[in-house]
């Protein structure tokens, strides 16, 4: 498991109950034990895929953790559809424990990242019988709204996530394929060259279009890397899609419990440079989620791969020892 060889990992593919076929990597300790070991599965983000998680996947399996990481749909060799209600969380909750039960895993640790948080956190909500623990980056728990606020509204009330306008508009899916060297090198940035305007406004698509100046920047990946990403990133149409399912994600959420049961174990872990992890929002979760633990890296939102990936993997590991 090298995380600079991606085919050094252990690759496979299934199709589940749902109808989706997933490719996921399933790492295996060297002493695993079907009833004895303990498995996670770990949930990228956007604009991720399985490779998000490169530097954390031995260090766990090393620790003597199953460690199972899908490209979720839409992403890398899972399949993408096209339509948008197709990425609804109960659908990508009931893909996930799918997984699980393909793989006959009656309970795992859920590890999520970005909309892989998001994601996680639903999985508690509808599977709570499946879930052993629950451990969020850089995105902290955001309850199910009792009321439906458009994306719109919402980023009024926090617009350091109004780039979610232009990915949930077609547009971007065109800006972002026909620019996606510079799509990358405008998100994966370190964390002293973010811009904290491209978040916002029209932000995004100028930084993607060239409208914007790219003087100053530094992205995390070096060419290795980027040429991973974009084979596997032939279209961004799936990944946006995510982005376009607000009034779905109401519709099928408005009924579920605010808060994961109170005795499970919950942590977030986020980047001090990372607009999506203000206190404010971190203090909101806590509302929610009385046992929340959280600590805060001094890093940006791509902390699973930046200076702190293997302070995040530890404080993981620790965690992990805990539960």
């Amino acid at each position: 498991m090298d995380p600079s060889e991606p085919t050094s990992f252990n690759h496979r593919a299934l199709k589940l109950s749902t109808g989706h076929t997933y490719h996921f990597v399933d790492q295996l300790p060297a002493d695993y034990e079907s009833a004895t070991t303990t498995n996670l599965v770990l949930i990228h983000g956007f604009p991720d895929f399985w490779y998000g998680w490169r530097y954390q996947i031995k260090p766990l399996v090393d620790r003597g953790y199953r460690v199972i990481v899908p490209d979720m749909l839409g992403y890398g060799g899972t399949d993408k559809p096209v339509d948008p209600v197709e990425y609804s969380y109960s659908k990508l909750s009931n893909d996930l424990v799918a997984l699980l039960d393909a793989l006959d895993i009656p309970k795992a640790v859920f590890i999520g990242h970005d909309w892989g948080s998001l994601t996680a956190q639903r999985v508690v909500l509808f599977h709570p019988d499946r879930v052993l623990a629950l451990a969020i980056l850089a995105v902290a728990y955001w309850p199910p709204s009792r009321v439906y606020v458009p994306l719109e509204e919402f980023v009024k009330q926090e617009p350091s996530w109004g780039y979610m306008l232009y990915f949930a508009s077609d547009q971007s899916t065109k800006d972002i394929d026909s620019n996606p060297r510079r799509f990358f090198d405008t998100v994966y940035r370190t964390p002293g060259s973010q811009d904290t305007s491209i978040v916002k406004g029209g932000g995004m698509q100028a930084a993607i279009t060239g409208e914007a100046s790219k003087e100053g920047r530094e992205h995390l990946f070096n060419e290795q890397v980027m040429a991973y990403y974009l084979e596997n990133f032939k279209s961004m149409h799936g990944p946006l899609n995510y982005y376009r399912t607000t009034k779905y994600r109401y519709e099928e959420e408005k009924d579920l419990p605010v808060s994961p049961p109170p005795d499970l174990p919950v942590l977030f872990i986020g980047g001090s440079k990372d607009p999506t992890s203000l206190p404010s929002l971190v203090d909101h979760a806590k509302s929610y989620v009385p046992q929340l633990e959280s600590e805060m890296f001094d890093d940006s939102h791509w902390l699973m791969i930046g200076e702190s990936k293997d302070a995040v993997t530890e404080r993981i590991a620790t965690w992990l020892e805990q539960i």
